[in-house]
């Protein structure tokens, strides 16, 4: 491995370098201050009240979501044992109260069991040593490979929307055999099925033979066949090859994907959200390609769909290297794309309103491009502003033009500033890709302390919030605890590497950059150091590594890819010529000329050493997709 050593003193540190490093000791404070108020001894969460929400199961993985993710940013040396602790926790939790069979969901829909995996892949990509995650990793997959229960290979499906250890979870009944108005917080999405008699309106579900007729009907054409948010069980798959490069499970996943590709090209282009039992698209709904449960009808529509195909266009890119791989991703968001309107968000019905009146702030009026994230028998309807975390993350897999003029063509048509970083949360943790984006493209300067300030500020908040919090711990809502995580990576991943926040639903993390401390023999950045990047493009990736330390040198390993699959070939790097800190009788230091270096690397990392107080900048150009991804063992 070639090493490089810093020689530019580093001066006046940067604000960023500052911030950055004050995050990071500000969430070791907040998770250990989370667990302590909320966890028990054996890590599970503090709960004694029914298991009667359906959607529990997840809710209480999501609490921990990004807690590994911090670990290998460089989080505290226990972090990573604190999040297996808390995952087997509730696991043993979730058991008991009838959720999971053998650790795994016993059977339910792939929007939410993607949210709950995200703990366990940040696991397993962590510390790919430990054989017991290896083993579930396979163990899980295994559950939809071919020949299992889960999946039908004659027609390429996986046989339910609710699906799992348990095997196909036919119908409904047991989640909603009524479906009545009292489901108050479904009001916004209207009704699941919009072809029966008598019912035309949210108020006809009033009436309780309507209620018992729709959970009928629901159970009977939402609860069977596939689904496209079943695309997100690829990342399954995709964990499990990533440990020993096992085709069993890259096989499956491309054929699966190719599947649902094939019925969009069949479609027009549009991906289609349901597939009856015997293989064709619209079999339980009339022939409609849309009626799906979690489709383009019912609940949410671009916001699920989308995202399923997201996360299915990111694995088989990983899979394949190959850019074609990322078309199952691109299609729906040129399908709604192609169908949008400028209209201010405060003046226009949509069903998830609250999070663009917080991510647009004082902005929200303004007229902007909507995109319609629904359809139904009228047409398209539900107009929103695009949710940049899905090309973003397109764009990120492959960098090529393509998926670049798209995010320039949404830049264009959005009425808002997109350098401005305004002070939010949202459940995915994420939604500040706009000011990052300006950043790379050199017009947004100070948004690496904007977002870094931003950040320390939400995590005082929670902190205060967990502070506050007197609610009955055996009784709240199994939302609370993710509400109060106070472990926040998306800044740390758009600065340290490069990389937007996960995708939420179920995505792996194929990061652009990796660290490892040598001396420490583990991932993440070493103490003192911080890490920023300003440049990403087809053939590079460029940062800045800075040790703010006084007295330790430090030794950081800088990867090409989070699993090892790119090549530096070479980098040109700081240099500075001796002298500093010059004469002690001198009132000021001398001034440092810095020059670049080139240096040869032809290899998938690079060892610099950072000498207390000084930094370098690293200008690093790559060869993508020289090796096969794998989960990375230091």
């Amino acid at each position: 491995m070639r090493e490089i050593t810093a020689t530019v003193p580093l001066g006046v540190p940067p604000a960023w370098a500052v911030l950055e490093r004050r995050l990071f000791d500000a969430l070791d404070e907040a998770w250990r201050a989370f667990a302590a108020r909320y966890c028990g001894p054996d890590g599970r969460l503090i709960y004694h009240g029914p298991a009667a929400d359906r959607d529990g199961a997840d809710d209480f993985y999501e609490a921990f979501f990004n807690w590994p993710a911090l670990y290998q940013l460089g989080g505290a040396d226990d972090l990573l044992d604190a999040a297996k602790h808390h995952w087997e926790g509730v696991t043993a939790q979730l058991t008991e109260l009838g959720y999971l069979v053998e650790e795994f969901e016993r059977g339910y829909d792939w929007f939410h069991q993607g949210e709950s995996m995200l703990l366990f892949y940040g696991i397993c990509a962590a510390d790919p040593r430990d054989e017991r995650f290896r083993e579930r990793a396979r163990r899980f997959a295994d559950l939809y490979l071919p020949g299992s229960a889960n999946y039908d290979a004659e027609h390429d499906i996986i046989r339910a929307p609710h699906n799992g250890a348990g095997g196909p979870r036919y119908g409904l009944q047991w989640e909603w055999a009524s479906y009545h108005t009292d489901l108050v917080s479904m009001r916004p999405f209207g009704l699941p099925l919009r072809d029966l008699p008598g019912i035309a309106e949210w108020a006809d579900l009033a009436d309780p033979c309507n209620a018992a007729r729709m959970g009928a009907a629901m159970s009977e054409r939402i609860g069977r066949g596939d689904v496209a948010v079943n695309l997100a069980a690829t990342s399954l798959a995709v964990n499990a090859w990533l440990y020993d490069g096992d085709d069993r499970y890259r096989d499956w996943a491309l054929r699966y994907i190719g599947a649902w590709q094939r019925r969009a090209e069949a479609n027009d282009g549009i991906l289609p959200d349901n597939v009856g039992p015997s293989g064709e698209v619209g079999e339980l709904h009339g022939g409609r390609w849309y009626g799906g449960n979690y489709g383009w009808q019912w609940p949410h529509g671009l916001y699920s769909v989308g995202a399923a195909a997201a996360i299915a266009a990111v694995n088989a890119h990983l899979l394949t290297g190959d850019e074609a791989a990322l078309a199952i991703g691109r299609d729906p968001l040129e399908t709604v794309y192609d169908r949008a309107i400028q209209a201010g968000v405060t003046e226009t019905d949509m069903s998830i309103s609250d999070r663009w009146l917080a991510e647009l702030g004082d902005e929200a009026g303004k007229p902007t491009m909507l995109v319609p994230n629904r359809h139904d028998d009228q047409g398209w309807f539900d107009f929103q502003p695009p949710q940049l975390g899905l090309p973003v993350w397109l764009w990120h897999a492959s960098l090529a033009h393509g998926d670049a003029e798209r995010l320039d063509r949404l830049r264009a048509a959005s009425g808002y500033d997109w350098t401005s970083v305004r002070p939010f949360r949202n459940k995915e943790e994420a939604g500040h890709e706009a000011p990052w984006l300006e950043f790379l493209r050199g017009a947004n300067p100070g948004f690496p302390e904007a977002m870094l300030a931003t950040a320390l500020s939400q995590v005082q908040r929670r902190m205060a919030l967990i502070d506050a919090d007197t609610a009955d711990l055996a009784t709240i809502h199994v939302h609370h605890w993710q509400r109060l995580n106070p472990v926040l990576t998306e800044a740390l991943l758009q600065l340290a590497t490069g990389t937007p926040q996960v995708l939420y639903n179920g995505g792996l993390l194929p990061a652009r950059l990796a660290y490892f401390d040598a001396d420490r023999h583990r991932p993440g950045l070493p103490p003192d150091v911080a890490a920023l990047v300003d440049s990403v493009r087809p053939d590079g990736t460029r940062v800045e590594l800075v040790n703010l330390g006084l007295t330790r040198p430090r030794r950081v390993v800088v990867q090409a890819g989070a699993f090892g699959e790119h090549r530096i070939d070479r980098a040109v790097v700081t240099r500075a010529d001796a002298g500093y800190p010059g004469d002690p009788r001198a009132y000021t230091s001398p001034p440092a000329t810095e020059t670049e270096q080139e240096v040869t690397v032809d290899g998938p990392r690079l060892l610099v050493e950072l000498p207390p107080g000084h930094r370098i900048r690293l200008d690093l150009h790559t060869t993508a997709r020289v090796r096969t991804p794998s989960h990375q063992h230091y």
